[in-house]
This record gives C-alpha cells, structure tokens and sequence, in this order.
C-alpha cells in the first residue's frame, strides 16, 4: 500500500496529525505492508524567508475574536499528542527549501525524521526554517551528509519535484493539510482520531473531512 500525506511545516495540525497517524501505524504493525511519501503542500509559498508576524497573531487575523479559541484548542489537541505547540512563537516563514530538504531526506529514508525536526524546530521552538542555517542544522541532525544538505540549499535541487507535488494534489483534489491519499483514491483527513487512522489503513478511507489550514 502506498500513503501519500500532503503535509506543511507551517501547519500545527499536520504536526497532531503526524503523532496520530504514528500511533495508527504502531497499531496496525505487522498487519500491513506501507510506502510512506511525504508530499510537499506550501501553504504560504508567496512568504519571504525573514519571519513577521507569529502564527498567533495572523489566526487573529483570520478568526477575530475566535482567535484565542482557536490557538488554546490547537495548543490542548497538540498537548494531548504530547507535543508543545508555540503559535505565540511561530512565525511563518516561506516552506520551499524545507521541502526541498524533505526530498533529499526522502532519497536516505529519512523524510520522516527531516518532517519531525521541522515541525519540531518551527512549532516548538519558533525557528526559522526558511534559514539555510537552520536547515543546515537540522538536515545534520537528520543524518544528512553537510555537503549535500549545503549543495541542495545553494542550488535548486527538488525544486521540480516540490512544484510537482502541487499539481499532484491538485489532480488528487487536495485542498487542504494534512490530507492522506491512499493508494490513489480520495483524500481524507490526517488528523482524524487514532481508531479512525487505524481503521483507514485497515480498509480503506473514511468520509472525514480535511480541515482548512
């Protein structure tokens, strides 16, 4: 089986999603057979590299007087996965070179670790993961080679493939993150409950919405 998840670092619901969807598969362990693909989704790609306003204060922008609502259920969804999620540190940021770094990861079998120290680095500690040297750590500490983490941050390297995954969500009707694409069909949401997770690798996708991001 084949599991593509949509997914940005930008996104504190990917990062719920992503603990979530880690418990699912330790549950569903030796059952099943999974390709895991990480696909790039910017969700800001018009952003610059040098941080602004926190992510704290541009959901005041879009929820108004919702607002705080919004970030105290984000921060006690995020608590529960065990996971400190600091909107009032997080600041937006352009994503493309992250990704970028997502697929050189991916070609050593360790996308998954790149996502985690991303979503670590820009939703708990307020980093900027448009910062080559931020990057240059991280991919470090994801066991890249530093020369090729600083060739693929000097150069282009991904970039077609990080634009390609655009129009692949695109084709699939992705509209939102974290979606999963399951062997081709639908998306559905990636922050669905644990049992829900579960039960999608078991038999296939449920009829859950994907959230707005």
């Amino acid at each position: 089986m084949e599991l593509e998840i949509y997914a940005d670092v930008l996104c504190p619901w990917c990062y719920i999603g992503k603990r979530r969807l880690a418990a699912a598969m330790a549950r569903a362990a030796g059952r099943t057979s999974m390709e895991i693909i990480w696909r790039a989704y910017e969700l800001a790609p018009d952003e610059g590299r040098t941080p602004g306003q926190t992510a704290a204060e541009a959901l005041a922008g879009w929820w108004g007087e919702r607002a705080p609502a919004r970030v105290a259920l984000i921060r006690s969804l995020g608590a529960a996965e065990g996971l400190e999620l600091n909107l009032h540190l997080a600041r937006p940021v352009n994503t493309f070179d992250a990704h970028r770094l997502v697929k050189l990861a991916a070609e050593h079998g360790r996308a998954d670790e790149m996502m985690e120290l991303l979503l670590h680095a820009y939703h708990t500690e307020g980093q900027n993961v448009a910062d080559p040297r931020v990057l240059q750590r991280l991919g470090g500490e994801a066991g890249l080679d530093a020369g090729r983490v600083r060739s693929v941050l000097d150069g282009d390297d991904y970039a077609g493939e990080v634009r390609d995954d655009r129009r692949r969500a695109a084709e699939h009707g992705v509209t939102g993150v974290p979606s999963l694409v399951l062997d081709g069909r639908p998306p559905v949401s990636g922050v669905q409950p644990v049992a829900d997770l579960l039960a999608l690798l078991a038999d296939g996708p449920a009829a859950h919405p994907v959230p707005g991001s």
